[in-house]
């Protein structure tokens, strides 16, 4: 199943992803109307600044695509979502946030679609659009729906003395029925509960608490018949047995008195030091799994920037996080399915924790890192990547669909460090950047020019040989998606050449579409070879990190 998807999700859940194939949804989608995010790369210090590109527009706006999707809404049969969305309307107007909330809403629905009887979601977003975002999930699933709003501490504290800092996030999480997935998880408890409760050490050194066997109220039944001659129902109590602790140590069945027996047969029960006192139960702190989790999460601390996880990704989120999410709401082999999934830290997640994954990004830098991310952290890992070039065709395509995607898809070809973005002023002739050590030591720069065009010609070569020299690179690379002709060859050959002590490379270097398809790379020395960030390998000794392939 393991698939990666350029595209808008839109389209790509309509005709890639079946009703009912998905067991765990989880999404960040973007809003700020203000924002425009960067991916900042893996390159030398000091020259962060030049490689900075816009990841993708953070910006909605009322257009002729949110009308379409308005009034697909409409249509949809789905009358609660419709009749909220019209009310969205008439309250908010045909701005920034009612485009947003209406190309949510059309997603929504094909979410709901494609998630099993038993599956979840959990939709991450900020405080900006949190409370309009509910109430689509509250049409489109069902208010009865509704599990959690979860509160995540996203950053540390902030000194803005005109409000109140918001240093939050909010993840909404919704079933698609009454009967879904669940698998409780648990967190360390903090250091002052286990001095106050874990502070009894018995012969081996084990720390252990005294726990109740009982719980307030008299009941009639076993419950509430004396054992031992100790009658809890003279304290206004009764016999309640901790059961989530009794079960692994194997009491399980019988009557109350039974399983009160077979507490004390192995040596589990505490005696009061006076007559006629009730019994407790001898409660060890290695046999606990933790504090169940709870619905504000402070103890997952956002990416620093000297996290060893960070890849650079603006909105990148904690391995961690999406760790917990997907081993709440899935089991091993479900299919988790990431619409917005950005530098891949939920299909990561996914992959570490055995489960299947869908992954969907509408740039192809995103969906670049993540197989760089994917390969790093999992040699030998197997997985399909749709809607990206495959032949000339393909490329051919994605040149005259949008020339900048075509662009930072044709740099990561060759390795390269993409530059530029679509909002930068006149073009600087660079489209990328490859950064090499000639003898090991000393870093170097290509540059990289992409042109997507039927027609190329020797100009155009002259002007990335004017570029080379200006910006004191070593080498140019030329990608060409038409074939190079003889005077465009001709005048790379009179470039001549970048000298090493250890070999001559040219100083410029013609490529085609035609030859990177059939493996052909530069000829260029000691290439580093991650134009993003590495990420961190997963060990295979690990528990949960037994590839599926």
């Amino acid at each position: 199943m393991n698939k990666l998807y350029y595209g808008d999700n839109l389209p790509v859940l309509r005709a890639g992803i079946p009703n009912q194939s998905v067991d765990l949804v989880y999404l960040d989608p973007p809003f700020n109307s203000q924002a425009n995010y960067n991916v900042l790369l893996k390159i030398p210090t000091g020259k962060q600044s030049d490689a900075q590109i816009e990841a993708f527009e953070d910006t909605w706006h009322w257009s002729a695509q949110a009308e379409e999707a308005f009034d697909e809404v409409i249509r949809s049969g789905n009358t609660d979502a419709a009749e909220l969305l019209r009310a969205l309307r008439t309250f908010l107007k045909e701005n920034d946030m009612m485009a947003y909330l209406t190309m949510m809403a059309v997603r929504l629905l094909e979410l709901h679609r494609v998630l099993k009887p038993t599956g979840s979601i959990y939709l991450h977003c900020d405080p900006t659009a949190s409370h309009y975002l509910k109430l689509l999930l509250d049409a489109i699933f069902g208010p009865t729906r509704f599990r959690n709003e979860i509160v995540w501490k996203r950053t540390s504290a902030r000194s803005d003395s005109h409000r109140w800092n918001h240093i939050h996030d909010i993840i909404l999480f919704y079933s698609k029925t009454d009967k879904y997935t669940w698998n409780t998880q648990f967190t360390d408890y903090d250091e002052q509960y286990l001095g106050d409760s874990y502070g009894m050490h018995d012969e081996d050194g084990r720390s252990f608490k005294s726990d109740d066997l009982t719980a307030a109220g008299t009941r009639g039944g076993e419950s509430g018949k004396p054992w031992r001659g100790i009658n809890p129902t003279a304290k206004g109590r009764h016999w309640a047995l901790p059961r989530n602790i009794l079960e692994p140590l194997g009491i399980v069945g019988g009557t109350v008195h039974e399983r009160l027996d077979k507490i004390e047969q192995i040596g589990r029960m505490l005696w009061p030091g006076k007559e006629g006192g009730v019994p407790r139960f001898k409660r060890y702190l290695d046999e606990m799994r933790g504090v169940a989790i709870q619905s504000i999460i402070t103890d997952i601390p956002p990416l620093s920037a000297q996290s060893a996880e960070r890849l650079g990704y603006p909105t990148q989120k904690p391995l961690a996080l999406l760790d917990r999410i997907i081993g709440a709401s899935s089991n091993d082999g479900d299919i988790v399915l990431d619409p917005f999934c950005g530098c891949g830290t939920t299909i990561h997640a996914a992959q570490k924790l055995k489960r299947e994954w869908i992954g969907i990004d509408i740039t192809h830098l995103a969906i670049s890192l993540i197989e760089k991310r994917l390969k790093d952290a999992f040699p030998g890992i197997r997985f399909e990547v749709h809607g990206t070039p495959k032949d000339l065709e393909g490329a051919r395509a994605l040149a005259a669909q949008d020339k900048y995607q075509f662009q930072w898809w044709a740099v990561s070809l060759v390795n390269a460090v993409p530059f530029g973005g679509k909002k930068k002023g006149a073009d600087s002739g660079i489209d990328g950047l490859i950064y090499f050590k000639p003898e090991g030591k000393t870093t170097e720069k290509a540059i990289v020019s992409v042109k997507g065009g039927d027609n190329v010609n020797v100009a155009m070569i002259r002007d990335l040989a004017h570029v080379v020299d200006r910006e004191n690179a070593k080498i140019g690379v030329f990608i060409t998606l038409a074939d190079s002709t003889g005077p465009m060859r001709t005048e790379a050959v009179k470039a001549g050449f970048y000298e090493t002590p250890f070999g001559k490379y040219r100083k410029i270097q013609i490529l085609t579409m035609r030859e990177l398809f059939e493996g052909i790379q530069p000829n260029i020395p000691l290439v580093d070879p991650s134009a993003f960030k590495k990420a961190a390998r997963e060990s295979s000794g690990e528990k949960n990190l037994d590839l599926p392939f």
